[in-house]
């Protein structure tokens, strides 16, 4: 005859067997800002909310110099960095539990893209699945390891012409690594390769009018059988089986600068101008002020020389150690735009106008994933022109959208309609390049400064912690098994409690 087992002890084996296989999941954040570019890590972890150089501090990695993110798969963090008087990049495996560095690969290259002053030569984030890592150097093109170091294959790519350098990283999806580099001005496209050895599955060339914008900083993201891509034209689609385009939402716009993040069947996107934000907007006077201040021989018109000495900060907010003063006698031929020499009233007041309606186009983006074709009047859900970040990625979080500007100026909406919840300041000023994360009902915020404060999710803004670690912060930190890892130029740290 069996005997019987308690239901209380047979309940107690299920509570066990659950606890381990949760402890069993392999902790990782496998690309840039985790798991399809969210931000967000697992609800059940509880990372401290205090840290910093001498608080909860595990280890910290000396490192060259980048700003690639880290990118986690159990036990193994790899990251980018490059030595740039070597022409010299570095590729990274750490041990996630000491931070010594597991393997290290170099990669000569003979010549490095020019990138913005702030910027870096090691901008992107690798990505894996647990099996290779895809590390992409702009000033080199992919290469593939595997989880031990060694090359299964690479594709080398020419130096491509941007504006301010590359900011996308590689993503790996099903079988294929996806890179964005519509940022290449000379031959913007889309990239689909086979991630066992590197061949192209498909390519999406964009055909480019004559002055038109082509800029992406974004890295792609997923959803379902379609890979989505914010570039200067457009929010678009496309099919990731064919590389075919299934739908566009036009802005139109210069710098597309934020990776979109999805979230109850929405894209949220963030289309910046930077002369039509409003405090580059207000340092523009009316054509009456700007005569009485510089036309030095009063016949109502402005010459070059009249300009010199006026400067315009173009991202106040920012300061001028990242974004330096704009010399307005350096864009005299776009003002002038009949080339004869002089500014009048007319083409003054145009600029004026060009400014607001690029204010009208920009705003926080609410967008329906269904459709195909133009879907730019059919799919907005909601739009918000200010409060808009540069650079940082918006973050949806549980029924919310998340933005944080430079100048600490956190912004909160209702994810469904777009109702502002608050804007306010965090209490860290200074450039935000580092958009946020968010785990367990808490928010990461980390400023240029190296001041990282940690919000509650609700309905006020409620500071728990401000930590300042004193070095300069661009890369967006990884939160895995209750510790956050903060990657500054120089450092990799780990925080967690013991």
């Amino acid at each position: 005859m069996k005997k019987a087992v308690p239901v209380c002890l047979l309940g107690g084996i299920c509570l066990l067997f659950i606890s381990l296989l949760s402890h069993a999941q392999t902790p990782n954040w496998p690309q840039f800002r985790g798991v399809n570019a969210s931000g967000i890590a697992d609800e059940n972890l509880h990372p401290p909310l205090v840290f910093g150089p001498e608080s909860n501090r595990l280890w910290c990695t000396d490192l060259s110099k980048g700003c690639s993110s880290p990118c986690i798969w159990d036990d193994c963090i790899f990251l980018t960095g490059c030595n740039e008087e070597e022409k010299c990049f570095h590729m990274y495996n750490l041990d996630r539990k000491t931070g010594e560095i597991s393997w290290m690969k170099h990669l000569l290259v003979d010549s490095l893209e020019q990138v913005h002053r702030v910027s870096y030569k090691a901008n992107a984030t690798p990505a894996t699945d647990g099996e290779r890592v895809v590390f992409y150097f702009s000033s080199y093109g992919l290469q593939c390891l595997d989880m031990q170091g060694e090359l299964l294959w690479e594709k080398k790519m020419p130096i491509p012409e941007s504006r301010h350098g590359m900011g996308t990283s590689p993503v790996i999806a099903d079988d294929l690594v996806i890179l964005n580099c519509f940022g290449y001005s000379e031959s913007p496209c889309l990239l689909a390769l086979n991630k066992f050895n590197g061949e192209l599955v498909w390519k999406y060339d964009q055909q480019v009018e004559e002055g038109q914008w082509v800029d992406s900083y974004a890295t792609p993201v997923v959803y379902k059988d379609q890979v989505i891509i914010y570039r200067s034209a457009d929010l678009s689609s496309y099919d990731m089986a064919t590389g075919e385009q299934i739908w566009q939402f036009q802005v139109n716009m210069g710098d597309a600068v934020c990776t979109p993040v999805l979230g109850s069947e929405l894209a949220f996107v963030t289309v910046f101008s930077t002369l039509g934000n409003r405090s580059t907007r207000a340092q523009f006077p009316d054509f009456e002020d700007l005569i009485f201040d510089r036309d030095k021989n009063k016949d109502r018109l402005i010459v070059k020389e009249e300009l010199r000495g006026y400067e315009v900060s173009a991202y106040p907010e920012k300061g001028n150690e990242v974004a330096p003063l704009m010399k307005m006698e350096n864009w005299f031929g776009w003002y002038d735009s009949n080339s004869d020499g002089y500014i009048d009233s007319t083409e003054w007041t145009a600029i004026i106008n060009w400014c607001e309606e690029s204010y009208l186009k920009q705003g926080i983006k609410a967008i329906r994933l269904d459709g195909s074709g133009d879907i730019t009047l059919s799919k907005l859900v909601w739009s918000e022109k200010d409060h808009v970040p540069h650079v940082t990625s918006p973050l949806h979080y549980r029924d919310k959208v998340y933005m944080i500007k430079s100048g600490g100026i956190l912004s909160c909406f209702r994810a469904d309609d777009g109702e502002l919840v608050y804007a306010q300041r965090v209490g860290a000023a200074g450039a935000y390049f580092a958009s946020p994360v968010a785990a367990n009902g808490k928010i990461y915020l980390a400023s240029r400064n190296g001041v990282i404060t940690v919000i509650d999710d609700g309905e006020e803004l409620h500071v728990l912690a401000r930590n300042d670690l004193d070095e300069v912060i661009a890369a967006t930190p990884a939160i895995v098994d209750n510790k956050v890892y903060v990657r500054t130029d120089t450092n990799l740290y780990a925080f967690g409690m013991e």
